[in-house]
């Protein structure tokens, strides 16, 4: 039995798979204490397997604790030791705008006080030092750090990725002096230059870490507890990593949830379609979509979240504030507006029943009928239909219309918030969206899937029968993982086969204990001469020069359509991945012995429409017409006039528009 579950901002999910059949379950998601409702949510699903705990073999956690965190700023205090006169690195940044014609946006405000700033007396150049660090410096720092009664410190000085002694005199003496503190030491976080970026990651990483150590120690103390095995954790590349490593590292781990989801939707790109999807995760709280091609997602290595830069390879996924939670309101305009705020899991929209008044993306669908009046979602959630109404009528008075035009409108909103979010990964990247399935998932998404499909041209959809809690699956579908980069800053006359192999294996050391017979993958990033950024080039180990510079200028060609031809090439950083592969888990319909059938109004473009609404698992060849609303165990379909679904080998509804 193998073992997945996703911590979400309203709901926890768990996925058990047991070599052929797939047991899901949902539990509210508990604030502060979240490895609670990790655990309430494995007891769910082994319930539903009808399995005892020592039948889990392997468990494997995706989370949202560190990405609250940064946003949120709930972090540990953290010190930051940087070389004399470069303390105010984080402040200064890049000089750019959070937003170009809003001239007065601030920025988010430094992780690291000024007064938790420690200059060190030293400096590196790109040859060795230039000021060497006097006897009794790193000892000083050490001290100073100690009374500063920090929880953790990031130690960033300038060149440290060419040449550390610094920086390993400096943290061997912080680690000496206070040895329950936590240390995160640039040349180990990012090795790699551009000072702002690595510094920026390198506080992140330091931020996270105590943080995230205590809620993985709780989270494998209650697993023991439970009887099942240590956890392994979602790192936001996309692989796993044992939670003590996990742990060590927070910075690695900030888009765990969202990596998880990623990872779920490129595998059942894979088994029911083509390879090639753009995946919606629409939960409670936001709205994550990324571009899935030949089954793989695609990889950045640097964003910023919350504002703050990050530098290390992650999934290439982006955020925006849509959820069901998201709640309706009114600007100071007057014009109606939906979300970011969420209601979140407590008390959660209006319809459930928990305290909540205010009108949300939910209520709205309750009183367009996409959700049924008397219906139970995931988790054991019974919607009420009065309270739904009450508050979207609320929001309606204000506005000066009736109540379905206000629901029709948060739900507009939404939609126009995830359509331009999936702009930014699409057409925006010069990716035509029409020759991709459109595969939602998430509590929400496949409520929204056909409108967002036919605003974006997209005739395909793809709904996994574990849409609800593809995060969780898509756990199981992952690689335990370790990554590594290095600046060699290699120019054209100096790139020669052997010292990118030297460089190559100098970083396979640094990663490879315990990962033998891993899959390698490398990556380089080469420019031409005078350029400011770098293209990913993949390539294998011992590469021939001239064989890159082809493919780079190939690239180069493809993305900004001229390459220049003669122009020296330089190779700025490698990349590399090490990566155990797993057995993937492939899900199979059910027999659909379980589905019900009933009628329903379901509101669409301004008129009703009666609806055929099936509840339950449709088993494979079940076909429908829209309009109609499928009510799956932990998400729903809905399916306008002009839709057409059928259920594949898989159990995943595949939808098509008709021409």
């Amino acid at each position: 039995m193998l073992l997945g579950v996703d911590v979400g901002g309203t709901f926890t999910d768990a996925v058990a798979f047991n070599g052929s059949a797939v047991f899901t379950a949902k539990s509210p998601t508990s604030p502060g204490d979240e490895a609670k409702g990790v655990a309430r949510a494995v007891a769910a699903v082994l319930d539903a397997a009808d399995a005892r705990p020592d039948a889990v073999e392997r468990f494997v956690h995706g989370m949202t604790v560190g990405t609250n965190a940064l946003l949120e700023e709930s972090g540990a205090e953290t010190a930051l030791v940087t070389t004399a006169g470069f303390e105010d690195v984080l402040e200064i940044g890049r000089q750019d705008r959070p937003s170009l014609y809003h001239l007065c946006e601030p920025k988010p405000a430094p992780l690291v006080a000024p007064r938790n700033r420690v200059g060190a007396r030293e400096r590196m150049g790109p040859s060795g030092p230039v000021a060497a660090m006097e006897a009794g410096e790193a000892e000083r720092i050490a001290d100073a750090v100690a009374a500063l009664g920090v929880e953790s410190v990031a130690i960033c000085l300038l060149f440290s990725y060419r040449d550390a002694e610094h920086e390993l005199r400096i943290a061997d003496a912080i680690r000496r002096r206070v040895p329950e503190l936590h240390v995160s030491a640039s040349h180990e976080v990012l090795p790699r230059f551009r000072e702002y970026e690595r510094c920026s990651t390198t506080v992140v990483d330091a931020y996270l870490s105590p943080l995230l150590g205590r809620y993985l120690a709780k989270l494998a103390e209650t697993a023991r507890a439970q009887g099942i095995p240590e956890p392994e954790v979602m790192r936001s590349s996309g692989g796993v990593a044992p939670w003590k490593e996990a742990a060590r590292q927070g910075a690695w781990s900030v888009l765990s949830g969202p990596a998880g989801g990623a990872v779920g939707a490129g595998l059942m790109a894979k088994l029911s379609g083509d390879g090639d999807a753009v995946g919606l995760d629409m939960g409670g709280t936001s709205c994550d979509v990324c571009v899935i091609e030949g089954g793989q997602v695609q990889q950045t290595d640097t964003r910023k979240i919350g504002g703050r830069v990050i530098q290390l390879p992650m999934v290439d996924v982006h955020t925006v504030g849509a959820g069901g939670g998201s709640i309706g309101w009114i600007d100071h305009g007057g014009a109606l507006r939906a979300g970011p705020r969420s209601a979140g899991a407590d008390p959660g929209p209006a319809c459930y029943g928990r305290g909540g008044t205010e009108p949300t993306v939910t209520d709205a669908n309750l009183v367009l009928g996409r959700l049924g009046t008397g219906s139970s979602l995931a988790g054991g959630v019974e919607l009420d239909s009065e309270a739904a109404s009450n508050a979207v009528a609320r929001l309606a008075d204000d506005l000066g219309l009736d109540e379905l035009e206000a629901a029709a409108g948060i739900v507009k909103l939404a939609n126009g918030e995830m359509i331009r979010a999936l702009r930014v990964v699409t057409v925006e990247r010069g990716i035509d969206p029409r020759r991709f399935a459109l595969l939602p998932f998430g509590g929400a998404g496949p409520m929204h899937a056909a409108e967002l499909a036919e605003d974006m041209g997209m005739t395909r959809i793809l709904c996994p029968r574990s849409g609800g809690v593809l995060s969780a699956l898509g756990l199981l579908a992952s690689a335990r993982r370790r990554d590594t980069a290095r600046t060699v800053m290699l120019s054209a006359a100096d790139l020669d086969a052997e010292r990118i192999a030297e460089a190559v294996t100098e970083l396979r050391r640094t990663i490879a204990e315990g990962m033998a017979g891993a899959r390698e993958t490398v990556t380089y990033e080469l420019r031409y001469e005078g350029q400011s950024f770098e293209l990913p080039i993949p390539g294998p180990a011992v590469p021939d020069p001239g064989d890159l510079t082809d493919a780079f200028a190939e690239e180069h060609e493809r993305r900004y359509g001229f390459r220049v031809s003669g122009a020296p090439v330089e190779l700025v950083a490698i990349r590399l991945s090490l990566a155990e592969p797993v057995a993937e888990p492939c899900p199979r319909a059910v027999a659909g012995s379980r589905l019900t059938r009933a009628k329903r109004r379901v509101h669409f473009s301004g008129r009703w429409h009666d609806a055929e609404v099936l509840r339950g698992e449709p088993g494979a060849g079940e076909r429908l017409r829209g309009p109609a609303v499928l009510e799956l165990p932990e998400t729903t379909l809905v399916l306008p006039p002009g839709w057409t679904a059928e259920v594949d080998g898989h159990g995943t509804i595949v939808a098509e528009r008709e021409s």
